[in-house]
């Protein structure tokens, strides 16, 4: 691992005790600015920059998500992308002020505008002092807010007419019902990510039908097993234009999601057809700009849409049900299912559950059925990393995202701004390591208890288990605590190596006897709804989804798919709400 943290040892620095941030981010975006406008980007990259610096860019200057890293390759992008796209109007708009995230660190933040040919755009800088007491930047991200002649319709911007009760509700119905028109987007999936995407494209004025398989909007959340709840607090999940009020738990339950996602589509006049399964695209061909999509309703009718993009938002979870393949499945004679498929406890009692896997859905379902005294045992298959994800926040989220922080805008620019290559490469993993000295009595009693804990992929905790395989990780809420008392058992001595009639055999010879299996092992390729209705040569051809590129971002998603005019929608409530608006933004 190449640590890129800019400590102020390895910058050879010092801060002066008459500090004055305000002139420290003035003095350099009047060097930045005067570079651009001139087009000295030779002279930008040498006089401002670290060496090592990073300039994350996500559409304003690229209509792409990247990262460029060091000198040479900013010099590069700067040359082949600022002509082009044009620079204009730059403006400092607040500065953050000097921030120590660590004692060897010092940074100044500071937030700028400007415009492009086609956009406005927002912009964050990090400074931190050099050997010379002169500042250069580590990291710039510049970010595109809004295309000119597309004005987002909220604010000043808002719809002003007046219409009155019935007139209201026949333009819903005629709005809904379309007939006699198509959609422009037709997106798969009315989960938080569909709908977040939905509601920013109708205040671009783009027409946008969302469709379901399920009866009712939030039934993706109903499905699940009852004691699922979501793990990251109120303050990182506010959805585009709705945030909770202030009344909202600290910790949303699923049951109480799904009733928020019915009332999040109707308040903001979101078209959505339940019920209706999307049964082939075909992508366009032969001269045809469009997407032939036909989907099927509850009441076995079929209509054939021409829209212009297709978006796929059927979740990281939604792909086919990852179930390894074992010798003798065949002759087990209990249950065998799918996390994805249990909903509680109460099915279960008086029978033995082995659970495969030990991650969030593992833990969750393991913890529901021990709660009620049910004998459960937990087959872990590699180590899992724990951490009390309420009692590390400040850690993790809480300067962006809890009370009193910044607004939820500026604080998703804020943690933007923050390279995937900065992270992974020495913040995360000192992250990690102050997580792991807070968690030292949970991560030994863990131990003890046999259970094998870690500090994640290259030691960055869950940051790369997140975004690289999306799991792997467990953020405690009482399933640990449980393992600790042996309420749940442990079985991670040996691999599986078959079923019988009755139990569970390993590779050593042992054998856990059990009448049912819960097979908590993710899901399978996220490409697989998008062969299932558009074919295998679509399909092929996809980019993969999640994961992470060289350059430290997130694959498929959000982005360019590898098909025209296909998309791919997913991710925490965090990311949807920041995301969906550059999903929306693309052409």
């Amino acid at each position: 691992m190449s640590d890129r943290v800019p400590t102020l040892q390895k910058l050879n620095a010092t801060l002066p005790k008459d500090l004055d941030v305000n002139n420290i981010a003035h003095e350099w975006f009047t060097s930045f600015v005067g570079h651009l406008e001139s087009r000295s980007f030779e002279a930008l990259v040498s006089d401002i920059l670290l060496p090592d610096a990073l300039w994350r860019d996500i559409l304003a200057l690229t209509w792409e998500f990247r990262t460029f890293n060091g000198q040479q390759r900013i010099l590069k992008f700067l040359e082949d992308q600022v002509p082009s796209f044009g620079i204009s109007r730059l403006q400092l708009t607040e500065v953050v002020g000097l921030q120590r995230p660590y004692p060897d660190i010092a940074w100044v933040v500071a937030l700028f505008s400007f415009e492009t040919k086609v956009g406005t755009a927002s912009g964050v800088f990090r400074l931190t002092p050099t050997s010379s007491g002169t500042w250069k930047a580590h990291s710039i991200f510049t970010n595109l807010e809004d295309l000119k002649g597309f004005q987002e319709k909220i604010g000043t911007h808002r719809n002003t007419n007046v219409c009155h009760g019935s007139v209201w509700q026949d333009n819903r119905d005629a709005s809904r019902s379309y007939s006699g028109r198509d959609p422009s987007v037709l997106i798969i999936g009315a989960g938080h990510c569909g709908l977040e995407l939905a509601a920013r494209l109708r205040y671009l004025d783009v027409d946008a039908l969302v469709v379901d398989r399920n009866a009712r909007i939030g039934d993706n959340w109903r499905s699940r097993y009852d004691a699922l709840s979501l793990h990251w607090p109120i303050w990182f999940d506010h959805m585009a234009y709705l945030p909770f009020p202030p009344t909202w738990p600290k910790y949303t339950p699923s049951r109480k999601m799904a009733d928020w996602l019915v009332l999040y589509a109707a308040a903001l006049d979101l078209n959505v057809w339940t019920g209706t399964n999307v049964i082939h695209a075909q992508e366009p061909a032969n001269g045809n700009d469009k997407w032939e999509v036909t989907i099927e309703q509850s009441d076995s009718s079929r209509r054939t849409f021409a829209v212009s993009h297709l978006v796929f938002a059927t979740g990281t979870g939604d792909g086919s049900p990852n179930i390894p393949s074992i010798k003798d499945a065949n002759k087990f004679q209990g249950e065998v299912l799918h996390s994805s498929q249990y909903k509680t406890y109460e099915a279960y009692q008086g029978r033995k559950v082995a659970v495969v896997g030990a991650g969030v859905s593992a833990h969750d379902i393991c913890a529901d059925l021990a709660k009620h005294g049910i004998d459960v045992t937990m087959i872990q298959r590699g180590p899992t990393f724990v951490m009390n994800l309420d009692k590390n926040w400040n850690y993790v989220g809480g300067p962006l995202y809890s009370e009193g922080s910044p607004p939820t805008d500026i604080a998703d620019r804020l943690a933007a701004s923050m390279p995937q290559l900065l992270l992974e490469n020495g913040m995360a993993q000192r992250q990690t390591r102050a997580i792991v000295e807070s968690d030292k009595d949970l991560l030994d009693g863990l131990r003890n208890a046999g259970f094998k804990v870690y500090h994640g992929i290259k030691d960055t905790g869950f940051l790369l288990l997140l975004k690289g395989k999306g799991g792997g990780h467990y953020f405690n809420v009482g399933a640990s605590d449980l393992i600790i008392e042996g309420k749940i058992k442990l079985k991670n001595d040996s691999e599986i190596s078959s079923l019988c009639a009755s139990c569970l055999n390993f590779e050593d010879g042992s054998s856990l006897s059990t009448d049912v299996v819960v097979f908590a092992t993710g899901a399978g390729d996220l490409r697989s709804p998008i062969y299932s209705i558009c074919g295998r040569d679509v399909g092929n051809r996809c980019k993969p989804i999640w994961g992470l590129d060289g350059e430290g971002e997130i694959q498929g998603c959000w982005r360019d798919l590898g098909v025209p005019r296909l998309w791919y929608m997913t991710g925490s409530f965090q990311m949807a709400r920041f995301h969906s608006k550059h999903l929306a933004l693309r052409k």
